[in-house]
């Protein structure tokens, strides 16, 4: 079946398409970006909004009152359905620190999940498993599971599991960090700096060891820092010095505010960012809500997850619509600039070939939004998921 998307600002990367182009798709691909008229079987006036490739989420744990780590098939669906209705359209599933049974568990349920079309929800192709080998340091609101490189452990896990795992966040400083590395990059496992204290010294090192990315950055990632007199470098001026190192950070609009937001983007520049929702279970619920992560009691407050001292945060309630809006009011970024964090620079970072771009062979993944970037329609893979 065609479908013709028309009357809308089309984004094409950094530019809008001429006036009177129309988008094109058949089956799950885009077949046509184009002024000229062709023959469809269902039309959709974008009204004057923009048609924009879909977002891509990288780094979710769930939302909705659902961790993905718990979930059943149905329930892997019905997230999926739901993130979709904010704009959402590929997203990684994000494992936090569990035994190992329970990523055994969550791993046989998702690949049931791989193994069945999902007509209804956002595309996912694949786990980030943002744990277990994190810094006690950093450990944030990961709780009391996180521990040291165990080389049975993971070695078990990408022989069973690594054509599900996507990215895997760590701690490179951690003793065995390079065998980990190794076996992640022989299994095509993107590698990521996550909840760490490592010096610039070992991040330069072992950013030519595979570890390219920096997960939230500034959320438990090392600075600069004293140890008596001296100052020392950490992770978060390492990303700066290093042009080919991606990150990704949480625009929530609280994790950092509109200053930081400004910085990061200024600083590395629109290439190498990529927005995340690091959305938890609470995505979705409103301020006033007292929930559990499982390990700890959680307040909504100011739309985001604080444990109940508010000495910290406790992960994002954020949508993928929220990052965008918040990149181009608090960032004061142009609406296209701010696309790019949620769509190109992600499905580049996660490896998502013919993803995150309107063009002619890509999958045809577009969602419409008005200026305030209120999604009003998500089609995945050819298939309208969402309509408002």
């Amino acid at each position: 079946m065609i479908h013709k998307f028309y009357n809308g600002k089309i984004i094409l990367g950094s530019c809008l398409a001429p006036e009177g182009t129309a988008v094109y798709t058949d089956g799950d691909k885009i077949i046509a970006v184009t002024k000229e008229d062709r023959p469809f079987d269902v039309g959709h006036d974008a009204g004057g909004k923009y048609i924009s490739p879909g977002f891509i989420d990288i780094h979710v744990h769930g939302g909705f009152g659902y961790r993905f780590e718990e979930c059943k098939v149905e329930e892997f669906f019905d997230l999926a359905e739901k993130h979709a209705q904010f704009g959402t359209t590929t997203l990684l599933p994000t494992a936090s620190a569990a035994t190992t049974e329970q990523y055994v568990e969550m791993f046989e349920t998702f690949r049931k999940v791989r193994n069945h079309k999902n007509p209804r929800g956002a595309y996912m192709p694949g786990f980030h498993m943002e744990a277990p080998y994190f810094s006690p340091l950093q450990a944030g609101a990961q709780g009391p599971l996180i521990r040291g490189y165990d080389k049975e452990e993971y070695t078990m896990l990408i022989e069973r599991y690594g054509d599900l795992i996507n990215r895997w966040s760590a701690a490179p400083e951690l003793p065995g960090a390079r065998d980990f590395a190794k076996a992640c990059r022989e299994a095509g496992i993107q590698l990521s700096i996550g909840h760490s204290e490592a010096e610039y010294d070992e991040v330069m090192e072992m950013y030519g060891l595979g570890f390219d990315c920096v997960t939230h950055l500034y959320s438990c990632t090392s600075t600069v820092h004293r140890k008596n007199a001296y100052r020392y470098a950490g992770i978060v001026e390492a990303a700066y010095m290093l042009d080919g190192m991606d990150v990704e950070i949480i625009a929530d609009g609280k994790h950092l505010p509109a200053p930081l937001l400004k910085f990061v983007v200024k600083h590395k520049g629109l290439d190498r960012v990529s927005v995340v929702t690091d959305a938890t279970r609470f995505a979705g619920f409103p301020d006033g809500a007292e929930k559990t992560l499982g390990f700890t009691d959680v307040i909504i407050e100011d739309g985001v997850a604080k444990v109940p001292d508010r000495s910290c945060f406790s992960g994002s309630c954020a949508t993928t619509d929220r990052l965008v809006r918040n990149m181009v009011q608090l960032a004061e970024l142009p609406v296209l600039d701010a696309v790019r964090l949620a769509t190109v620079n992600p499905a580049r970072m996660a490896h998502l070939d013919n993803r995150g771009a309107i063009r002619e062979g890509n999958f045809a993944d577009i969602v419409i939004f008005d200026d305030n970037i209120n999604v009003s329609f998500t089609m995945v893979n050819g298939n309208v998921v969402f309509e408002g």
